[in-house]
Order: structure tokens, then sequence, then C-alpha cells
């Protein structure tokens, strides 16, 4: 705190303030300054205020040994002072001995006789100042529970009592009836007691999170599978990271544990490594550590002890190290409770817990499925999938393991990259020896060989930078082994690989917005060489291709597997070219090439370049806009796969064909073909037959036939795939994606749950990913949480990327589109001043990149709120946001912009109608909604907009006939509107105007 308050005016200020703050030691630090604060001045209610305060932010900070001495003290001045206390005052005081009574309980060290002094204290107490005694009766169940004695009689006291207002509220008192129940081993009972709870209907600060918690398992064993994964997703959220809520932090990871889900289980536990340090309640990190060892068992009991886990401060740990660490402290807090307590329940709980089996194999928790062999994966380095087919086993020899890489390697065939591992792990081993071979060559050959492949797996990641650097290096072994022809086939590659570079590496995908949403234009975001107006990068394919052409020309000795690259290399370079200029003078240069490609292979019988060539020509005709002779080009390729082979080309042509289908809208025969596309993939590595685009492409012929959850699943396994492989940003792209549909499916915990986990990933923490990327998956995180009514995260991370994109020069119009929901969440939450703000700051990005229909939205639903929440005393403020639409409209039918949804004139006019309806101005908004109706026009029979405009007639009608009390003008206008929509066959658009004529008629 900057300087201390002055005043107690001031002081109550600041109190208010820490009280929006979250629990955790902030607040609680601020807390205690503003106790100090308050005893410098002379009256006694300030300190009242700021003890009361203290003591909460002690007891949601999980700090139950400081708790209690604030209470004493705030005891005191009740005693001495009891005028100082009104009857809130009073009320609290009361209440906060059950606050006590749960903290003396946490504390080993506290004896058992005190416990049982407090609570007599608390009757008396009680009983002195005529309250009813269901309060002390709840506190005495909670301590014979904790205990493990006497707890059936103990509970029969409490839950016979009538509440009383100082009872725990329905939904505290609803879990521990709950809990009672399945301390007994009645998990129906259990279920049926906390529903309720479970299902929204009763809820308080620590309600739901905490019955979900404990619910989890029972769900489970009844065969609720579907609403456990739901309440986890939803219930983790609710208490992650929260210090006073890490045991049930810990039973979510415990869930993890029984349910197939370890690797889920780690990320959580690294999300929340502040418990370790922050949980100051010996009874809460019981608790949590308990369900840490349940999860790190399970971890090492599968074999993955070795891996890294988040624990203790102050040292990295691995699973088993930390495993053994939690299980002496967790036996040691354990012990002393007994010890304490007289009984082994706390002993024989932890050992209930530690000794349950998994109670399912795998339960899919999260759109984002992981393995544990995937939990230290390094960002960027490749994860081995399962294998989907067995491959022969490799050669102990050396020399055969070489011959056969190389010889799988000539044929392009897939299996040669898991002979390049092999050969890569066994000549990095620190006893490796090279055999003096000639079939196997040189050492600086072999080396140039996985050089190569490395080379060529950083190209399918689109790193051309690394790829180049690696062809080129692999060129220059291969010239000290005396290999001249492999050396000119590397620099072909490293040519092409430079020619691929971006202009600007730093540059983004042009056709997205970080928001999601379609621009209102597309901007021309193409580079040129700053010579004579040529891209940059046709510049440079075109510079490659005649490099290559010389490269060619100029090498000998060049088998033809190694000649027929180089011709696909040349080709490849020109379709590149056409594909960036979409220029039709140059299809006729690519097709020359395919074609010498194609003589070449067929004449030496390279049945792999045939295919290529025939893939290549296909794509030359969908590029220049061809599509039959596309179509018929992949038909021909296909019959030629099944006829001769190579089978591993046979996913890759299907995929081309259902490509070209989707853009023939035959969204039918595309999904055929990518399933059965998938079906001969399931064959090969993924990588060899690019599973992920398959499953990408997939997804998208879903959505165009209407089966999202489909399409999702496919998002999702396309993410996985591309990730396996390293390439995180087709990954995370793929995920963003998936969030986008989960969201749009109404799936919203799935949504959260899917970014929180990308978003904490090693790379994106640390900021390697493209910004724009990280901020789209934000940006929809923060909708997320806004339609699952978490408005104040959603509007903490809204504000985070207004600040942010602020900065993005290059993007302005996504900047607007941000702001703007940014100001429609502050409005939502009253708070005005701070919305007209970020309405300003989107309304001048927007004069430099125009988003006009989707600020023309968020003006008129900020005046709307506006209005709606301030009545006539916010209508000066709705009317100017009004304004600011009419400006926005203005310039967009001066642009010649058409919206896709409604007019935005006619929108605006409506608008004005409620606004000034919501003021009280009824004779201004009729007159408003007149205009409205005159600018939408009469409905006709295929009129989409017979809707809005019956929508208008019902508002002017109600106007009219209800609030200027003129029901005969009325009557005339709804019956009128009744009688059009009727006669046209929008019968459905009638019936708001017939309720409400029906009802003027009942008034008069």
């Amino acid at each position: 705190m900057p300087t201390a308050p002055q005043t107690t005016d001031e002081l109550y200020e600041e109190l208010q303030a820490n009280q929006r703050r979250p629990y955790g030691r902030t607040r609680t630090v601020t807390a205690e300054e503003l106790v100090d604060a308050a005893e410098r001045f002379e009256e006694t209610l300030p300190l009242v205020r700021a003890l009361l305060e203290l003591q909460e932010a002690y007891t949601y900070g999980s700090e139950p040994r400081k708790s209690p001495v604030a209470f004493a003290r705030l005891l005191t001045l009740f005693d001495e002072q009891p005028d100082v206390f009104d009857e809130n005052l009073r009320h609290l005081v009361f209440w906060r001995f059950k606050w006590v009574a749960a903290a003396l309980r946490a504390l080993p060290e506290i004896p058992r006789t005190s416990l049982r002094q407090w609570l007599t204290e608390m009757r008396e107490r009680y009983e002195k100042a005529g309250l009813g005694l269901q309060p002390y009766y709840g506190q005495a169940y909670r301590l014979a529970a904790h205990v493990g004695e006497d707890t059936d009689l103990a509970f029969e006291l409490w839950a016979a009592r009538t509440r009383t207002p100082l009872s725990d509220c329905e939904a505290c008192e609803i879990s521990e009836r709950a809990l009672y129940h399945l301390a007994s081993g009645d998990d129906e009972r259990a279920l049926r007691t906390w529903e309720p709870v479970l299902a929204g209907k009763e809820s308080c600060q620590e309600e739901p999170a905490r019955s979900i918690a404990h619910a989890l398992l029972p769900l489970l064993r009844a065969g609720h599978t579907d609403r456990a994964r739901e309440l986890h997703l939803a219930g983790y959220r609710g208490c992650r990271r929260n210090p006073s809520m890490s045991g049930e932090v810990g039973r979510h990871l415990e869930f993890c544990a029984l349910t197939g889900n370890e690797a889920r289980g780690l990320e959580l536990l690294a999300e929340n490594r502040n418990l370790f340090d922050e949980v100051d309640s010996p009874l809460e990190l019981l608790d949590f550590l308990n369900g840490v060892e349940v999860l790190l068992r399970r971890v090492e009991q599968l074999g993955h002890g070795e891996l890294p886990a988040a624990g203790f401060p102050g040292r990295t740990w691995t699973v088993t190290g930390l495993r053994a660490e939690v299980h002496g402290r967790a036996d040691d807090l354990a012990a002393r409770f007994d010890a304490r307590n007289g009984t082994t329940a706390h002993t024989d709980r932890r050992g209930a817990r530690l000794g349950r089996a998994p109670l399912l194999e795998a339960l899919e928790l999260t759109l984002r499925t992981r393995r544990l062999d995937e939990v230290a994966v390094v960002p960027g380095v490749p994860v081995a999938a399962p294998a989907a087919r067995a491959v022969a086993a490799f050669p102990e020899s050396l020399p055969e393991l070489v011959a056969r890489a190389r010889a799988l390697d000539e044929q392009g065939h897939p299996d040669a990259r898991a002979c390049w591992t092999e050969l890569r792990t066994r000549v990095t081993a620190p006893d490796y020896t090279h055999p003096d071979d000639p079939a196997v060559g040189p050492l600086a050959r072999l080396r140039a060989d996985l050089l190569a492949d490395a080379a060529s797996r950083r190209g399918e990641r689109d790193d051309f930078t690394e790829a180049a650097a690696l062809y080129e290096e692999a060129a220059g072994l291969y010239d000290d082994a005396g290999t001249p022809a492999h050396a000119a086939l590397a620099r072909a590659h490293a040519v092409l690989a430079t020619a691929e570079i971006p202009p600007q590496t730093s540059a983004r995908a042009a056709s997205e917005t970080p928001s999601g949403l379609p621009a209102d234009g597309a901007a021309d975001t193409g580079g040129t060489d700053g010579t004579d107006g040529i891209p940059a990068e046709v510049a440079a394919l075109t510079a490659a291709h005649a490099a290559m052409v010389r490269l060619h020309a100029e090498t000998s000795g060049l088998a033809p597997y190694q000649e027929a690259r180089l011709l696909r290399l040349r080709a490849t370079a020109l379709g590149l070219r056409l594909q960036a200029s979409r220029s039709d003078g140059h299809v006729a240069a690519v097709l020359h090439e395919v074609g010498l490609l194609h003589d070449f292979a067929t004449r030496h019988d390279i049945p792999g370049q045939i295919a290529g060539a025939l893939v290549l020509r296909a794509s030359t005709f969908a590029i220049s806009g061809d599509l039959p002779a596309a179509a018929a080009e992949t038909d021909a390729l296909l019959d030629r796969l099944e006829a001769h082979g190579p089978a591993w080309h046979l996913p890759r042509a299907l995929g081309l064909r259902a490509r070209l289908r989707l853009g023939a809208q035959d969204a039918e025969a595309a999904h055929a073909d990518l399933g059965e596309a998938l079906r001969l993939a399931a064959d090969w590595p993924a990588d060899a037959v690019d599973t992920a685009r398959l499953h990408g492409d997939l997804a998208e012929a879903c959505m165009h036939l209407g089966r999202p959850d489909e399409a999702l699943r496919h998002l999702t396994r396309s993410a996985e795939l591309n990730l396996r492989r390293g390439d995180r940003f087709d990954a995370y792209c793929a995920y963003s994606n998936a969030a986008t549909l989960s969201l749009d499916l109404g799936r919203v915990e799935d949504c959260i749950a899917l970014l929180d986990s990308l978003l904490a990933e090693p790379d994106v923490a640390a900021g390697e990913p493209d910004d724009r990327l990280v901020a789209q998956l934000r940006l929809t995180r923060a909708r997320a949480l806004r339609a699952g009514e978490d408005l104040k995260a959603a509007t903490t991370e809204f504000l985070a990327l207004a600040a942010e994109s602020a900065g993005w020069d290059d993007d302005p119009g996504s900047h607007a589109m941000i702001a703007a929901e940014t100001a429609v969440l502050l409005a939502e939450a009253d708070e005005f001043d701070r919305a007209r703000e970020a309405a300003d700051q989107a309304l001048a990005a927007h004069a430099r990149d125009p988003r006009h229909e989707a600020l023309s939205n968020c003006l008129r639903e900020l005046a709307r709120l506006q209005a709606r929440q301030q009545g006539s005393d916010g209508l000066a403020g709705a009317l100017a946001f009004l304004a600011d639409a009419g400006r926005v409209a203005e310039e967009a039918h001066s642009a010649g912009y058409e919206a896709h949804g409604r007019p935005l004139d006619s929108a605006l006019a409506y608008e004005y109608g409620r606004v000034h309806a919501y003021a009280d101005a009824y004779e201004d908004a009729l007159a408003a909604l007149e205009k409205a109706l005159a600018l939408i026009g009469e409905p006709g029979p295929d009129n989409g907009r017979a809707g809005e405009w019956a929508e208008c007639v019902r508002f002017a009608a109600a106007m009219e006939g209800v609030y200027l009390e003129r029901p005969a003008p009325a009557l005339a206008r709804l019956d009128a509107a009744v009688s059009r929509l009727t006669a046209l066959g929008h019968t459905e658009e009638t019936e708001p105007l017939t309720s409400l004529a029906a009802r003027l008629r009942d008034e008069e």
C-alpha cells in the first residue's frame, strides 16, 4: 500500500478495494496494513471492519494459525464496546465462531481439549445471546467427523435441528450431509443428497467446487462417467491455484490418476505448484498431498518415475523423488492429527485413498488427450507415435542397416525414415566405431545421409532456414566423401529451401485476423523484391529454378533416381511459383517441367516419381482453376497407383481428390475419399502420408455435412499428430480451431480446459510461438469464460488483450475488434466510463482498418446496456454511442459495404427506439421505430426480413398501446401486420403480434 489512509473514508475505500482482490498473499498483506492504519484512528468501528477483513483474508488464504488471533482481538472489542457493533456486525461476529472452530481443527498442535473448549464457549455465547444452537451442533459434528468418533450421533444431533440465520448456507450443509453418507459407504444416497449443488441450484463461495471434487469418484463408481467428466472440467476451474481449496485440487489429481489421465494430472499438478508453498493449513495440505501421492504412485507404477514433476520449491523433482518426499510429509501430518485426536482416522483414510485401484482404464477428459511419454517433450522435437503397423526388425549389422536405409531412400519408401532414426541413434552413441566397409563408405558419407534426412524433416515442418543450412552442410560432407552426385542433389534441395524462406520470417497467415472473425476487406500483404514489382517469393522461386537447371546441367554421373529427384525439384519450384503468383503465364512452364519428369520416370521405371509427376500435374490444373482437368488427372493417378503403386502414395492422392471435391461442393464424396485415405494411411507412418492433414481436411468435410462433433474429433486428432512430429504451429492452429468449434457447440468447459492446457505449454509461456496465434488462443478463452459466466476472469483477459493489441500497428482491425468486445464486457459490469474509453480505442483503430459491422454492433449494444441499466440518467451516454454507430453506418454506406446480418441503418433506428424506451421517452422511441419500419420496408413472401419487420411492429405497438396509452392505433397497426404476414405465409412471425393484441384488448 503506497500511503496509509489518512481518513476513515479513505480507509473504507481501501477495504472495499481489497475485498475485490483474489484471496492470497497480496490481499492478506494489504489487510494487515489496513489494520495497522485503523489503529491510528480514535474510533473503534474502523478497526472492527479492518479486523473482519483481515480474518477473512486469513481464512480463505489458508492461514488458520492467524485467523483465531484476529478473531480474539475482534471478540475483545465486542465484549468491551458492544454498542459499536450494529446488527450486521454482531451477526458477523457470531458467524465467525465457526471459522475459528474450523481453523483450530486444521492445526494438529492444538489439543483436542482446546477444540472442545472452543465449542463450549461458542455454545455458551450463543445461548447467552438467545441464538439457536444448530450452528454449534454443526461444528460439533464436523469435529466428530474429523476425529472419527461418535460420528453418527453427532450427525443426528445436527441434521435433525431446524436451520437458523447463523447456519451454514444450504449448499455447504448439503455437502456435509452428502459427505456423511459417502463416509458411510452409501454412494447412491450421497449423490442424491448432492444433486441440488451439483446441478447448480444451490451455491456459495466454495460450492459447488467443493462438492464436485468429492463427488467425482462416486459418480464413476455409479457409472455416470459423462457427468463426472463434465463436473471435473467445471469444478477444477473453480478451485485451481486456490490455497483454501488445495484439498479439492488434490481430489481432481486423484480423479485423473484413476481414470487413465495421468498426463493431465501432471499438467494440473504443474499448474498448482504454488500450493506446495502457499498452503499454511496442515489439514488442507494433508488432503492435497494425499491426492498428489495417488497421482505420483500411479505414474510410477506405469514406469514413468523419471518424468519431471512440479513440487516443493527450492529444487527440481522427478516423479519418484517427489513421491518419496510427499509420502514422508503426508505420513507425518496424518500421524500428528491422529496423535492429537487419539484415533487412527487420518492414517486409515490416507491408506484407503492410496490403495484405490484405477476405476477406468481410460476416460477422455479433454479435447487434448496426452500420453505420459509426451509430458517431458521438448517443444519442436518429434515424439514417436504408436506404431501403426509392424516394421521389419532392424539388422544388427550396421552395413546391412545402412544398405537398407539407402535402398529404401532411393525408392522414397516411408520406412527409410525409421532406418535413418535407428542409424542416428547408433552413430551418435559414445562407443560408436565406423566400419571399414566399402559398401558403407566413409563416415562423412553416412553423416551427410543423416543430415539430409534431418533437413527433409525440417522442411516438412516449414523450417526452411534450418533445412537449407542442413542441406548445405550435407552437401559439403558429400563432397568430402567423394560423392558429387549426392552433393549436387543436396545443394538443389538447399536452393529450393532457401527460396521458400518467407521474405519476412515473422510473417503470419495473412488471411486470418487474430479475432477469428472475417475482416470487412482484405489487405494486400505480399512483399516485393524492391526492383521491378515482382513479389519477392516469386522472384526467389524463379531464381531457384534457374539455379537448379544450371546445377543439373553441370553435374555428371547422376543415377536415374537422383536425376528424377532433380527434375522433381525443378518442377516443384515452378509449381510453388505458380501457387504464389496465381499467374496464368506460369502454368505452361510448370506443365513442361512436369512432362520432363514424367517422361524420364516412365523411361527409367521409377514408380514414385511417376506418381509425383501426376500429382504435380493435377495440382497445377487445380491452382490454375481448371478443376475438371485436375479431377481427371487425379482419377488417372489413383487408377495407376491402385494398379502399379507405390501404395504409400494412395492416401495423399485420395486426399488431393477429396480437396478437389470439396472445392466442387461435393462434401459427401470428399468425406468418403478422406475416410478411405485414413484407412489406408494406417498402414504407413503418419508423417509419410500426412495423416494430420487428412484429419484436418476431414474435419472441413464434416462441417460442410453438418457434423460438427465429428469435425471436432478430427481437428483434435490432426493437432495431436502435428504435435508428435514437432509441428507446433500447425498443431496450435488446429487446436485453436477445435476450441472455437467447441465453444460454438456450447461445450464451454471443454474449450476452456483445452486452451488452459495449451497456454500452459512451456514454449507458449516463454513467448516462443507466433504472438498473434497465442493471442487468438487467449481471445477464444476469454470468450469461453464469458460464455461460462465467469465475467471477472473474462474481463481481465479482454483488458490485457486490448492493451497488447493496441501495439499491433500492422493489424489495427484486430485491435478494433478486441477493444469493442472489451467495451461490451465492461458495460455489462456497469463500468461505463471504462467502456467508453475502450470504445474510443476501437473507433480509432477502426479508422485505420475498418470493421464496420462488428463495431456498429458493439456500439449499439453499449447504448442498449447503458440505457437499460441507467435509464434516463444514462440516456446521454447511450445516445453518444448511437451517434458513433451512425457515423460508422454512414462510412460503410460510402464504402459500399453491405452487412452480413441486419442492415446497419435499420438496426440503428431500432436501437434508437429501444434506448429511448428504456429512458421513458416513449414518443421519441415510437418515432425511431417508425423510421426503422420505413428503412426495413414491407415484407414479401420470400423476404428474409419478415421477422425483423414484425419485431419493429410489435415494439411500436407496445410503445403506442401500453406506454402511451393509445390502444386503438396500436391495435390497428397489429391487425394490419398480422393480416399481411398471414397472407404472405409468415405465420410464425404473427404469434408475438396476436399475443400483444389480445393483451391490449383485455385491458380496454
